[in-house]
């Protein structure tokens, strides 16, 4: 097996475990922003060492800070969504509307910088407005949670797919205008630090880590460490077109890992929907 699918395997593989722990974390009320702000410190303290172990030298020029700052502001806000939003629905259900944030990718490209559309990319994204409509069900909810209630946290989950897309669209954007990678990537871990305390501050009333939040904290922040650093591993040594599209698969492990632990019942309507977002993102993703 080429280095470049294993590197993008493994980034699937955590990211399908993290958003099972999203999840996890959701399902009670706990702090969001407490749990961001943890993530961020962990990644930041493995970032760092990371980095400078590999020679990176930090230079911090204009263009790095101001892409840097506003991709960390759409990453962490994408975040504090998803997790706001598997408060009442499926793991498997959130985990797949933001990873077919691809499709939102193609879209911002297409308008801000100057991408073609194509015959592939156009049934792609019809595929994953299908995956989405085919999601758009309670199934395996519980009388308490309302429709109007449902269909605010599903919106909540493709917000957090849009900003995700954001994300990636203005990272993009920043490294074809001379922006240094690493030191982006820091600065996305910072945002969420800032990020995920501002929240908890502003939003939630303040910032309290008990024992639970930092063994949460610190189990996503090393799984998001490990779903960056294996992605970029993956691209090192591979074409960005093939191994992006596998990574972006993790919402089937989600899935399985939902269904084995009880979380949440398999049913042939989230097969189909799963099979139209897998179509989705690998039309989105030919040349």
């Amino acid at each position: 097996m080429p280095s470049s699918i294993l590197y993008a395997l493994l980034s699937l593989v955590f990211a399908g475990v993290n958003d099972v722990v999203f999840k996890r974390y959701a399902a009670k009320d706990r702090s969001r922003g407490a749990y961001v702000f943890g993530i961020g410190l962990i990644w930041v303290i493995l970032q760092l060492p990371t980095a400078l172990a590999g020679g990176v030298e930090f230079h911090f020029a204009s263009v790095t800070l101001v892409y840097g700052l506003i991709a960390g502001l759409f990453l962490t806000a994408s975040n504090l969504l998803l997790l706001e939003s598997l408060t009442h629905i499926d793991a498997s259900l959130g985990s797949t509307i933001y990873r077919l944030n691809t499709m939102g990718v193609v879209v911002l490209a297409l308008l801000f910088l100057n991408e073609s559309l194509g015959l592939y990319k156009g049934v792609g994204i019809a595929a994953g407005i299908l995956a989405v409509f085919l999601l758009y069900r309670r199934d395996g909810h519980s009388h308490q949670v309302t429709q109007r209630t449902f269909l605010l946290y599903f919106t909540l989950a493709v917000v957090a797919s849009l900003f995700r897309a954001l994300y990636g669209v203005t990272s993009k954007a920043g490294l074809l205008n001379g922006a240094s990678l690493q030191p982006m990537l820091i600065l996305g871990a910072l945002s969420w630090v800032v990020g995920g305390a501002g929240y908890a501050f502003f939003r939630e009333g303040r910032l309290r880590m008990t024992r639970i939040k930092a063994t949460y904290s610190l189990i996503s922040g090393v799984l998001v460490f490990l779903i960056v650093n294996s992605l970029l591993l993956a691209i090192e040594h591979g074409q960005a077109s093939t191994v992006i599209p596998i990574a972006n698969m993790s919402f089937i492990l989600a899935l399985i890992l939902s269904v084995a632990l009880g979380m949440e019942r398999f049913t042939p309507r989230k097969f189909a929907a799963v099979a139209a977002a897998v179509c989705s993102i690998l039309l989105l993703t030919l040349a």
